[in-house]
């Protein structure tokens, strides 16, 4: 469709652009690309993913130019316009210019369709393209509650059911025979006789007081050896137990008497392209849990800017900090961290 529209010329049916005017517009393209790649910095110190797509952008809309200027150039020259005033034109006014000259040479030449279809694709791209770059600049109109949804960590998986309950073991029975029984006559005869086993007797409690002698007389005797010389020794009390170890909690938050994790390793989080075209600055903060060897789990989000929530999370979870002791054991630490997000000015 194109070619019959814009890329021929309706007098000979032959093409406007030619292969050198591609050449020039692809040159131009590539030269801007570098010269954005190496001047962005010097305006600006932003990352290299922001600075390499400016420079994609300065690339094609310059061989975009380029290449609408050797359009206008060669069609002009072909049928007999003013090349200099519309170049002139063209240059001042690139993309209304280029609309007034398609009209220009359709009222002309008499062929109105060559006008027609670029100008209905032209502006049907600005407004898909409007539709397209106004959420990412006007970011308040985008909504809040479902950007959280797609930037916020997904719920922890629910714990797992509670084991069943050991059955109780059935209580054993135990029957005793007394002197009775054994005495009494059997009124029947019974087919078969169960070997009934006795349970043995626990033994007798030992009687004696501490450092007795093995085989002495319940209760002491005055005189004996524990009275005698070697008495005080072998009655001396055992020591006391040791004192019980403090029990330490597996987990502690930051405030009172416990002081703040140590930070050790903390890279700064990239800023995101979109939040910076936007001019969106602040604060995120995040809920998390310090592990005893240092590293972040449990990352929550508390509050922040959705747009700057996911470039915090990532660079927090590479975090590491000194593992903090109580008692001479590591412990959990539960705090609060705070990412800021500000732009040069």
């Amino acid at each position: 469709m194109f070619d019959d529209s814009l890329l021929d010329s309706s007098v000979r049916r032959a093409p406007v652009l030619t292969s050198t005017h591609w050449i020039i517009a692809i040159v131009v393209a590539v030269a801007a690309f570098f010269a954005g790649y190496f001047f962005f910095p010097i305006l600006s110190a932003n990352s290299t993913s922001v600075i390499v797509t400016q420079s994609v952008i300065l690339g094609l809309l310059l061989g975009a130019f380029a290449l609408g200027l050797a359009y206008v150039l060669a069609d002009a020259k072909r049928n007999g316009f003013s090349r200099v005033v519309w170049s002139i034109i063209f240059i001042v006014l690139p993309l209304a210019g280029f609309i007034i000259y398609l009209i220009y040479s359709a009222a002309k030449t008499g062929e109105w369709k060559r006008a027609t279809l670029p100008i209905a694709y032209i502006f049907e791209a600005l407004v898909i393209g409007g539709m397209i770059l106004v959420p990412l600049i006007y970011t308040q109109t985008l909504p809040k509650a479902q950007l959280m949804t797609f930037l916020s960590a997904p719920p922890p998986p629910p714990p797992p059911p509670p084991p069943p309950a050991a059955a109780a073991p059935a209580p054993r029975i135990v029957h005793r025979v007394s002197m009775e029984d054994i005495m009494r006559a059997p009124t029947v005869i019974p087919k078969t006789v169960e070997m009934v086993k006795q349970e043995p007797e626990p033994p007798p409690a030992a009687v004696g007081v501490v450092g007795g002698v093995p085989g002495g007389v319940p209760g002491g005797q005055m005189g004996g050896i524990i009275g005698g010389v070697l008495g005080g020794v072998m009655s001396s009390a055992p020591p006391p137990p040791p004192p019980p170890k403090p029990k330490v909690p597996e987990r502690v938050r930051v405030g009172g008497q416990v002081e703040s994790a140590k930070l050790i390793f903390g890279p700064k989080p990239d800023y995101p392209p979109l939040a910076k075209m936007a001019r969106i600055q602040g604060e995120v903060r995040l809920d998390a849990l310090i592990s005893k060897d240092g590293t972040i789990e449990n990352l929550k989000v508390i509050s922040g800017h959705p747009l700057l929530v996911a470039s915090a999370m990532e660079a927090v979870k590479r975090w590491r900090y000194q593992p903090t002791l109580l008692n001479g054991e590591a412990v959990e630490v539960a705090t609060e961290i705070d990412v800021n997000f500000t732009l040069a000015e």
